[in-house]
């Protein structure tokens, strides 16, 4: 079910489609509510995310053991990532997470929440938790500044492009030069009856805006960046939502053997976009080297600053240095590309912590 959002009822908005559905794509000036959310002036209305709530004493240590993140000690007020993936090490969820000292708060994709739900309770056996979707009764909201005046609220703070505990960067440029940085993330939580309220006066930016600023922070998104092959590696997420040192769960053998090997077998990539055609490629679009297929673009958007950008997933063997081609239909697409999952092992900066390359078993 599409939850439809009270807020497309201001002035000039335009419903996002496909997985953003029942918010708006814009309010009539796209770049203009970029720019403003970019500068933290404005607000993104994310009310058409899931929410699943895990309450109940065991609850933290439960999620440790199921999923690829280290949350047994996580903190009230703390953001963390956590995937949940298949034997194989597919992704199968992945979920924003933030504790209150007595639920754990998942935010997830608006098709995500049910199925997560259902999962959840499926796994609970005899453990003292209790899992709800509560995606009707609680809204979003994205930015990206921290706003003083939503303090009280539960809020969780993206870590991208940080490299946690436990993690390791895929990257071939370290965090201060990472384009994440320049993109804080927020996300709130609000009352789903209080969200015009909370909301208020404040600018509003479309969900397309949020998206853009996602894309040229080269962060990977569920649905997009994912197919049912993706493995963490891929997307560069062990920076953000893998531990490397924490005990068994599903997934975790590939995930190790994926990453003493040194490198998973296709690699998440910018891509530049010629701008001279007045159209973009859709999401989907395959990724050409001469006449050779060599991947598939993921997200495409038309940036306030750099034009028409896009993200894609490449096969590992093509050279970064090569310039690529993406096809509409009939239209080609000169694509430059800049790395983002490194081709070859000796070029990534790995994890800041102590941790080295080969070094964990």
């Amino acid at each position: 079910m599409t939850i439809k959002s009270p807020l497309l009822s201001r002035p000039g908005a335009v419903e996002a489609a496909g997985a953003d559905a029942g918010v708006a794509s814009h309010y009539g000036e796209p770049l203009r509510e970029q720019r403003a959310l970019a500068a933290g002036t404005a607000v993104v209305d994310l009310s058409h995310r899931g929410v699943v709530t895990v309450s109940g004493p065991d609850r933290l240590s439960w999620l440790n053991t199921l999923s690829s993140q280290q949350v047994t000690n996580l903190q009230p007020g703390e953001s963390s990532e956590l995937l949940l993936l298949s034997v194989q090490g597919r992704i199968e969820f992945d979920a924003r997470v933030v504790d209150d000292g007595g639920t754990t708060w998942l935010i997830v994709e608006a098709a995500e929440a049910a199925p997560l739900a259902e999962w959840l309770n499926r796994m609970k056996f005899m453990l003292r938790v209790e899992i709800a979707d509560v995606s009707e009764d609680w809204a979003v909201i994205g930015s990206t500044r921290a706003v003083p005046e939503w303090s009280a609220l539960k809020v969780w703070q993206d870590p991208w492009p940080h490299v946690g505990a436990g993690g390791y960067a895929y990257s071939v440029v370290g965090e201060d030069a990472h384009p994440g940085a320049e993109r804080p993330w927020f996300e709130y939580l609000v009352p789903a009856a209080e969200l015009e309220a909370t909301v208020a006066d404040r600018p509003l930016a479309g969900v397309s805006a949020a998206e853009a600023l996602r894309v040229a922070a080269w962060r990977p998104r569920l649905g997009a960046e994912t197919d049912d092959k993706t493995i963490p590696h891929e997307l560069d997420l062990l920076r953000t939502a893998v531990h490397l040192a924490k005990g068994c769960y599903k997934g975790q053998e590939t995930i190790a053997r994926v990453h003493n090997l040194g490198h998973p077998p296709r690699r998440l990539v910018f891509l530049q976009l010629d701008g001279s055609q007045h159209t973009m490629p859709e999401a989907g679009s395959p990724v050409l080297l001469g006449e050779r297929k060599v991947g598939t673009v993921t997200s495409v958007a038309q940036h306030y600053e750099m034009g028409p950008i896009a993200l894609a997933v490449i096969k590992r063997s093509v050279g970064p240095d090569e310039i690529l081609t993406v096809m509409d239909g009939e239209e080609p697409y000169t694509a430059a590309q800049e790395v983002i999952v490194a081709p070859d092992a000796g070029q990534v900066v790995g994890r800041q912590t102590g941790f080295l390359r080969g070094t964990h078993k």
